[in-house]
């Protein structure tokens, strides 16, 4: 048997939701503060730059950005003493922190279904990484890939890798028992680097992989849930319909923007043409789009920015390639915009991303 899952099915359906927009709940940084202030930093450290007071990480009204939630792990890598925050942050995440998404899977009746439906939902989970499961013979396979985020550093990108991996492996054993266990894990990083060792997660660990993968034996996926039940599975399945729903109708005008300048990035529609796709005035889309402290240029960019990232790390493509890709008349003019946005050139991250094995790292 084979099967794919993905989270997105290309590269420009995962980055519907821009980096600023706070769409998403606050329980994942809600325990990454927590780990932080257990080894007794203070709120206002653990915080800083956050734009988020204490008392708001448990209200079920409280939405972050993409944004705030790096930012927190910025502080956590800088403040713990623990080498081993992130992976233990991601352990202490359960399917109860992501109320209905984390339900649906824990009442679900078919671990395959499960799989496909943690891909098909993940956006109801702050997340961080781009995921794929992958089904192959005797293995199963989830890779995992940061975000193409402007601010994820080699050593950020480490972080996230290894709180997801966390995340992977506790809602494995929400799911299927306390007794799973990877296959192998491995990792883009280094030896050196990586604070991901076999007794800490419980299989082998693989280091300077091309990608970031858990694996596991398929057998796994044959055994029968013993929570799974087909009405509540489907009526909460409904639920996490409408708050998929909910969250591009939160995106607001900027994701209906965001889609149609994605159907040809490459000969991207101007500001008059996706005023009239989304059935409007100039005058009244440019308000739209100022009310979410944005503009069309900027919605642009960050598109233009995180297409061009995610081909530097994951292809073989030129930059010459690229340019057209993302929509550039010639390549100097890519290559002078992606210095601003990134403080690099296509070329110096391409050659970091190569050696290092990382999306950069300055």
């Amino acid at each position: 048997m084979e099967a794919k899952t993905n989270s997105g099915g290309t590269v420009e359906a995962t980055i519907k939701i821009g980096f600023g927009e706070k769409l998403h709940s606050a329980t994942k940084i809600a325990a990454v503060i927590e780990a932080l202030l257990e080894e007794g930093v203070s709120p206002a450290e653990a915080l800083r730059g956050v734009h988020l007071q204490a008392g708001e990480l448990h209200l079920p009204t409280t939405r972050i950005s993409l944004n705030q939630m790096l930012e927190a792990c910025r502080n956590a890598m800088k403040l713990s003493r623990n080498p081993h925050l992130a992976f233990d942050v991601g352990s202490s995440i359960h399917l109860s922190t992501y109320g209905m998404y984390g339900y649906a899977m824990l009442c679900s009746t078919d671990f395959r279904r499960t799989m496909e439906f943690a891909v098909r939902y993940h956006q109801l989970a702050t997340p961080l990484t781009n995921i794929v499961f992958e089904e192959k013979g005797k293995y199963a396979t989830w890779t995992i890939v940061p975000l193409a985020h402007p601010r994820i550093d080699a050593p950020l990108y480490q972080f996230v890798t290894e709180l997801q991996i966390g995340i992977h492996i506790s809602l494995m054993r929400d799911v299927m028992g306390a007794s799973f266990a990877p296959t192998r894990i491995a990792v883009v990083c280094p030896g050196s680097e990586t604070r991901l060792t076999q007794e800490l997660v419980g299989c082998p660990v693989l280091v300077e992989e091309p990608t970031t993968q858990i694996v596991l034996d398929t057998a796994w996926l044959d055994k029968a849930p013993t929570l799974g039940n087909r009405v509540t599975h489907a009526a909460v399945l409904e639920i996490c319909d409408g708050l998929l729903v909910d969250l591009g109708q939160r995106s607001g005008v900027a994701g209906r923007v965001r889609e149609v300048l994605l159907e040809n990035i490459a000969n991207r529609a101007d500001f008059e043409t996706v005023a009239k796709r989304l059935r409007t005035t100039e005058r009244t889309l440019r308000r739209q789009l100022r009310a979410q402290q944005t503009s069309f240029r900027e919605l642009v960019d960050e598109l233009r920015m995180q297409l061009a990232i995610k081909y530097l790390r994951d292809t073989d493509m030129t930059g010459e390639d690229i340019a057209v890709a993302v929509g550039f008349s010639d390549a100097a003019n890519f290559r002078h915009a992606f210095r601003r946005w990134t403080r690099e050139s296509p070329s110096e991250f391409k050659h970091l991303a190569t050696d290092a094995k990382l999306p950069f790292d300055r």
